[in-house]
């Protein structure tokens, strides 16, 4: 029975795909459209795929349709003549600022340096199987991770916001 057995997995592993999209589109509508695409993609292959590793296999497949998909420019900003009240803040609001700051500045990477960033930390996948998906050397994954991380360590956006953390 294949069928339920793919519909019991991905009813499982659909939290978890859909994190990893976001992590590459950072946008909860791209990245329901990416892992959609990937598992029509994958439901052909899903008697090869359920013998291995699905989910190592489905990260992999949602890195490389991230990078070949050519969709449209538009990034869903609208210009408005003023800006939006901010809330009062309070410690709740830290987090969610935080994490608004850190999808920014995952934003502001190049796609490939992203794709790697949500392999080898939100996958877990070594460099050598980071660089087999993404079809790179491992030197250029060292070096993409290496100048992802310092691109985020040196945001002004973040550091200004941990700064203002660390004087509290």
């Amino acid at each position: 029975m294949p069928v339920e057995d793919f519909e019991a997995y991905v009813n499982a592993a659909w939290p978890r795909l859909l994190r990893a999209a976001w992590l590459l589109t950072q946008d909860w509508h791209r990245a329901e459209d990416l892992v959609q695409t990937v598992l029509a993609r994958a439901y052909g292959r899903w008697p090869r795929i359920r013998d291995g590793s699905p989910d190592a296999y489905l990260r992999a497949m949602l890195a490389t349709t991230y990078l070949s998909w050519w969709r449209r420019r538009w990034r869903g900003e609208l210009p408005t003549e003023r800006l939006p009240e901010r809330a009062a803040a309070d410690g709740a609001l830290e987090g969610v600022e935080l994490r608004h700051l850190l999808a920014g500045a995952l934003a502001r990477l190049p796609r490939q340096q992203r794709a790697v960033l949500m392999l080898r930390f939100h996958g877990d996948c070594t460099e050598a199987d980071t660089a087999r998906v993404l079809g790179l050397r491992v030197g250029t994954v060292k070096s993409h991770t290496a100048r992802a991380l310092a691109a985020l360590r040196h945001d002004p956006q973040l550091r200004a916001l941990l700064t203002e953390e660390a004087r509290r």
